[in-house]
Formats: structure tokens, sequence, C-alpha cells
């Protein structure tokens, strides 16, 4: 177990911008940051981050009070086009760094060894273009090679799928191990988790949305949550999640919701899941 760990530097809570383009993503970012959201998550495969720095620049949000994560592509993982990538993205951005930088998934076929892209990574960070590094969709094998190659402490977080129906422990248990934060994306499934009934009970009973308890969920298991929206209504909704507190039986019937379904699994991409 590493102690020597410092404090987490991911924040618990924010805003994703999967799958929204233009104007939509504009809008989302915009009522995001207007009702009090301080954390953006996008990545260069979005094909967003330039519209999410739009929405930024004219929220009027000062840059130090936000958090904002990237993702570097797998067609820029070589040692030579990691951090002029990372730089277009700032450009983007509108920014001169970004809070973390992630690899988004692992390098397919191994074309580009860990030890080569993870090193890219700290240097990236060593420029200052990054405040925290780490991975994304990371099996425990790569977390291993990617600890051998910059060491624990210096991997901010695994950005996985985690939602009621993928708990994915071995791989969360393996990191808090290690002393890496696990960030959990798809908290909702897709929409699947909130229309349970062993959700939708808790939530009656505590006067929540389902939304609302799947995010308290996942938050009150010390992962970061990036839950992303198109309506104002559900931006404001989501947000309440972090008043909201679980008791432990709340927390053992979620737990039990568990089946190991996991709905992304691109073909190429995907490491062997633990």
């Amino acid at each position: 177990m590493n102690t020597n760990v410092t404090k987490n530097p991911i924040p618990a809570f924010g805003l994703g911008t999967f799958r929204l383009k233009g104007q939509v993503v504009i809008d989302s970012v915009k009522n995001g940051l207007d009702v009090g959201y301080r954390t953006i998550d996008t990545a260069q495969i979005y094909g967003n981050e330039a519209e999410v720095g739009q929405a930024i620049a004219e929220s009027g949000v000062a840059r130090e009070s936000l958090f904002i994560t990237t993702k570097i592509w797998t067609d820029n993982y070589a040692k030579g086009k990691l951090v002029p990538s990372l730089k277009d993205s700032l450009a983007k951005l509108r920014t001169d760094h970004v809070d973390l930088t992630l690899i988004h998934w692992p390098s397919p076929g191994n074309a580009v060894p860990v030890a080569e892209f993870m090193g890219a990574l700290a240097e990236a960070r060593a420029q200052g273009l990054t405040k925290h590094i780490g991975v994304s969709n990371f099996n425990i094998a790569l977390m291993k090679e990617a600890i051998a190659a910059v060491g624990a402490q210096n991997i901010a977080t695994n950005q996985i799928e985690l939602h009621p129906y993928l708990q994915n422990r071995k791989v969360a248990d393996f990191a808090k191990s290690a002393g890496i934060h696990i960030t959990s994306y798809m908290t909702l499934a897709y929409g699947k988790v909130i229309n349970d009934p062993v959700i939708e009970a808790i939530a009656k009973a505590h006067g929540a949305t389902t939304a609302q308890v799947v995010l308290a969920w996942a938050m009150q298991l010390d992962y970061a949550v990036i839950p992303s929206s198109t309506k104002r209504a559900n931006l404001e909704g989501n947000l309440k999640a972090l008043q909201l507190k679980l008791t432990d039986a709340d927390m053992a019937q979620i737990a039990a919701l568990d089946r190991n379904e996991r709905l992304t699994d691109p073909a190429g991409l995907s490491p062997a899941w633990d």
C-alpha cells in the first residue's frame, strides 16, 4: 500500500461532454457553469474542444476557478506527437494549461508502449501544459505498466465505465490500493439505471431523483463522477447529488445490482477487461 499519496486532486463532481457537439455542447457547458459546475471533461476525439473553449470564454467564469480535463487520442501517443497534440487541444480550449490530461484508451495492438506514452505525458506536465496526468479505460495489467513507467503517485486517476450494473470492483480495488483515484464515466449507464426499481425505491425514500441517488452512490464510494446533460433542469438536479447522503442499507442494495453489464467495449480499443 502506498501511504505516501498526496491528497487526491480530482474534484468529485464534473460535467461530461461526450457525444455533445456544436451549439449543443456550447449550451450545455454554459448552462452547467451558470448553475455551478466548475469541472469540465472533454477529449480530443469528442471533436468539441473548441466549442468547450468558446463556452468557457463566453461564460465569464475565471479560468482559475475551473478544473478542465482532456484526453489524448490513440493517434497521438507517440513520443513526438503527444505534446504537440496537447498544445493543439490547449489552443482550442483557449487556455495555456489543462488541469488533467488522460490517455484515453490503451494503444491499439500496443503500437505505442505504455512507457513511451506515459513518459510523454509526464513530459507534458513538466512543461506546464497540464497539472495532473492519468489514464482511462485501463485494466489492472495496464495500470501496473503505467505505475512502473511514472510511479503511482503521478497517476491522478483511472477513468472507467462504472455504474450500478458494472461496478468494476477488481479495477477499483487495485487502483485504491495503489493510491490511484477512480473517475466513473457513464455512471447512469446511458440512463438505464434511472428506471431500476431498487433505485426508484431509494429515491422515493429520500425525496430525490434516481439520477441523484446513483451519482451520490458513486461519490460515497469515493469515485468522481462526470455526468452530462443537455437540459438545464437536469444539470441543476444532478448537482444536488452532492448534498444527498445514502444509508448503509441503500449502499448495500445498490451494491447488489452489479451484473457486469458493460456498455462501452469498442473493438480494437478495449483491453482484456478484469
